[in-house]
């Protein structure tokens, strides 16, 4: 009872902050890094148009934002799920501005999915990961799977120490309770996937935060880029102070279906 009462605190906390920095803007501060990730948000959308054509796709933990026109375009049918109410709102609503086919979208606990198991052909998501219990959310996405179905993710990760020290240093931009990944964290997910996939970005771009106002940035952005794969590619061991990574998961190793278990879809989006 003890236990469930907190992991039922942390739903709870991870809600709240998400409604108000969705409905507030209060992640605003966040934009000056996020000016950097062109490198690796491409390969995130290289990744999901791998795995979406003519599929059944769930962007896990959406928040307000989704490629769901993206990969309608390609003929993928979209569900987005998130626990706060007002990310989904929000979602719905931009997603159907974008096309003209309705997607789907749902309030829900990502460790506990309410679909039937081998539901979805991909599965992706942008910084949710690190927010959940890895063993119980890998388990659900790994459930969720059809038997060649993909995952991916664009995550943090948490070995940098500068990086971790601008975190502390900046507390009410995130929650108490999320955990950027570390090494021991992707190699859970090999006990759910038999394919683990990781590409690493941003070690030295970040030193062009700086600069995200001159007219030089994208240049230097681009180099720095390219730096950072050749030091990940010469000396693996830095890959894990990148700020990124983009983790494509493979080959789920289905769990069995708990008998008498039943879709429980909590609430759906307009």
């Amino acid at each position: 009872m003890w236990g469930e009462t907190v992991v039922n605190a942390r739903y709870r906390r991870e809600s709240e902050f998400h409604d108000k920095a969705f409905s507030e803007g209060t992640r605003h501060k966040a934009s000056k890094f996020y000016s950097i990730r062109e490198s690796s948000m491409a390969a995130y959308i290289r990744a999901v148009e791998a795995h979406c054509t003519q599929k059944r796709v769930l962007e896990y933990g959406c928040g307000p934002y989704t490629y769901s026109s993206l990969m309608m375009a390609r003929g993928a049918s979209i569900t987005g799920i998130d626990l706060s109410p007002v990310a989904i709102s929000q979602y719905v609503r931009q997603a159907n501005r974008q096309s003209e086919r309705p997607v789907n979208g749902c309030v829900m606990n990502a460790e506990a999915l309410g679909f039937a198991a081998h539901s979805f052909d991909l599965v992706c998501g942008i910084g949710i990961v690190h927010h959940l219990d890895l063993r119980r959310s890998f388990s659900e996405i790994s459930r969720a799977l059809k038997p060649g179905g993909y995952a991916v993710f664009l995550e943090p990760l948490g070995h940098n120490p500068l990086i971790s020290l601008y975190r502390k240093l900046t507390p009410s931009m995130r929650t108490v309770d999320e955990h950027p990944l570390l090494t021991q964290d992707i190699k859970l997910a090999e006990e759910f996937f038999e394919n683990v996939e990781c590409q690493f970005f941003h070690l030295s771009s970040l030193g062009a935060v700086p600069l995200q106002n001159l007219c030089c940035f994208n240049s230097v952005v681009k180099f720095l880029d390219a730096l950072d794969q050749t030091i990940f590619r010469l000396m693996p061991y830095f890959r894990r102070c990148a700020w990124a990574t983009v983790l494509v998961l493979s080959r789920p190793k289905h769990s069995p279906v708990p008998a008498g278990w039943a879709p429980d879809i909590s609430a759906v989006g307009e």
